[in-house]
């Protein structure tokens, strides 16, 4: 079966290191929060100024004050610090934070990643994504493997506005983990139940397929 976008999260959460400071995008990686593993210590940046981000809160712990990069209401943890926006760029641009994760519209083999625009629909900007994939270490995507229509958004290139150039190392879908390795795509796991043709029909770009590609665990 394919993955929900909580398991979409709860797998990108395995990709957490001790000590990681971890900048989440909009969508589907803000839930990676909810999914941090109990052995490690992790400090969630948000781009509007915040480092010790939590899980979100329950319904009595809302604080309208406490919003992450897209808008949602969230929690802070114990020595948690608040700073303006300006701070919170020049430590993205400065290269501080060791994992960023980004919701994608497309990925190419290339690693480009194009996710803020799609021309003819009303957008309020790029946000910090472009600062992001310019100074992040490690770029991972967290998306649906093909759009609404069924076509595919793992291409050979990108089709709309690009965000950034060679920059996404991992991609997390409903299908498959796959790592961007010189200009290539490569299958390393398989979503519980889907077969590793049916992720072959689904990606356009060019995809290496090891003789054994394993299923995730979580």
């Amino acid at each position: 079966m394919a993955l929900t976008k909580f398991e979409i999260a709860q797998r990108i959460a395995k990709e957490l290191k001790n000590g990681y400071y971890v900048n989440l995008g909009i969508g589907i990686p803000t839930l990676i929060s909810n999914y941090i593993p109990n052995d490690i210590s992790v400090i969630m940046q948000s781009e509007n100024g915040l480092l010790g981000m939590g899980p979100f809160p329950k319904k009595e712990n809302v604080d309208a004050d406490l919003i992450n990069a897209g808008k949602e209401t969230i929690t802070t943890l114990d020595g948690s610090s608040l700073f303006d926006s300006a701070e919170s760029f020049a430590m993205i641009r400065r290269g501080r934070v060791n994992l960023t994760v980004l919701g994608a519209m497309e990925v190419s083999q290339n690693g480009d990643i194009s996710n803020w625009k799609i021309p003819g629909k009303m957008v309020k900007g790029m946000g910090g994504a472009m600062d992001l994939v310019a100074s992040a270490k490690n770029i991972i995507v967290a998306m649906m493997h093909t759009n609404k229509q069924g076509e595919s958004k793992l291409l050979s290139n990108c089709t709309l506005p690009i965000t950034g150039i060679k920059c996404v190392k991992k991609v997390v879908t409903n299908l498959a983990v796959i790592d961007v390795v010189n200009s290539q795509f490569v299958l390393k796991e398989r979503a519980p139940g889907v077969t590793t043709q049916e992720i072959v029909s689904a990606t356009e770009g060019d995809l290496l397929v090891p003789e054994f590609v394993p299923e995730m665990n979580f």
